[in-house]
């Protein structure tokens, strides 16, 4: 797990707004403002967040499912924003995405196994001698599901199940990199649980690194080996797991996870809550874009952005209130 799969610098993904008759640009939708990160081999790194505040965006760029305005973005050493679409066609195998609706992400008109021969038919560098219903009966396997249900359609499956289908299609050509765009939100508690152990065993059985977005910190925890906080298009702390949750550093950080419940009622601690709303993307503050809702704002928070320092254990965080004499603390 020492070398990079992912390595994404200053990735910044616009949308202008249009006004007037002619669709004038009048200013621009900072979904993505300057987002860095690496990601090692075999590692999950989590993003975490309010929602609106560019997760999924995020990860769309990262993919360039959406076209990023700006950065770099590094995928097994190949740059991706310069990258002609024909070869990015042909990379697209090694990075796949599970979708966060699983009753929108399916085509009602196909059967399953239609659905996951159409995903094995994309990744043409794979070469598999057998048959493809026999593959096919495999990946559902893989996921849990009874191969004897592959000539079903998606309606005749649950949430859940239709999840594992998701995810049998995002495996089916053994990528390197799976996006994971809140994929149990919309699950029950007890299916989420079974989603996320079905995940770790993929991972550990087929050496799968996970890009997970979501907005439950309590999933993030329990899947990911490090977390990046998210706010308004911006990385403002990432950590290890265990790092994060016990020294949160960011102040919105610290109110994010003072709003997790404790399963022991005795064990009372401080509830940050923030005011105001978030701000616009379309028209975020300047200098640190938390500081309308900081209780710990200082004047250089109204006009400077901050830079990231990397504290220690690899814990970065983008933050005034700490110099250059907190770092070894």
């Amino acid at each position: 797990m020492s070398e990079n799969l992912l390595v994404v610098d200053n990735l910044k993904t616009y949308f202008p707004m249009k006004k007037g008759l002619f669709g004038q640009t009048s200013g621009h939708i900072k979904a993505v403002d300057g987002v860095s990160f690496q990601l090692k081999k075999g590692e999950t790194l989590g993003i975490v967040g309010e929602s609106g505040c560019g997760k999924s965006t995020t990860g769309r760029s990262i993919l360039q499912l959406v076209k990023p305005s700006d950065g770099s973005v590094r995928f097994d050493g190949e740059e991706l924003i310069s990258m002609p679409e024909a070869k990015l066609r042909n990379m697209r195998s090694q990075m796949q995405i599970i979708f966060q609706d699983p009753y929108s992400s399916l085509n009602p008109r196909l059967t399953v196994s239609t659905i996951l021969a159409e995903a094995l038919s994309a990744g043409a560098t794979q070469t598999d001698p057998r048959p493809m219903r026999e593959r096919v009966l495999e990946l559902l396997s893989l996921v849990g599901l009874n191969p004897q249900h592959a000539d079903r359609y998606p309606h005749e499956f649950s949430g859940g199940q239709r999840q594992r289908i998701g995810i049998a299609r995002a495996i089916a050509v053994k990528p390197k990199l799976i996006v994971a765009d809140e994929p149990v939100s919309a699950l029950d508690v007890s299916i989420q649980a079974q989603i996320l152990n079905l995940l770790d065993e993929l991972q550990d059985d087929m050496g799968l690194t996970y890009l997970f977005i979501s907005h439950d910190l309590g999933v993030i925890r329990h899947i990911s080996d490090r977390i990046a906080v998210m706010y308004l298009g911006r990385i403002v702390e990432i950590a290890d797991k265990k790092s994060l949750f016990e020294r949160p550093l960011h102040p919105y950080t610290q109110a994010l996870i003072s709003a997790v419940p404790v399963p022991n009622p005795e064990k009372k601690k401080e509830r940050i809550v923030l005011g105001g709303d978030v701000p616009s993307p379309a028209n975020p503050p300047v200098g640190c874009a938390f500081h309308p809702r900081c209780r710990h704002a200082m004047d250089i928070c109204r006009t400077v952005r901050p830079t990231e320092l990397e504290m220690n254990q690899d814990h970065v965080v983008a933050c005034h209130l700490y110099g250059d004499d907190e770092r070894s603390k």
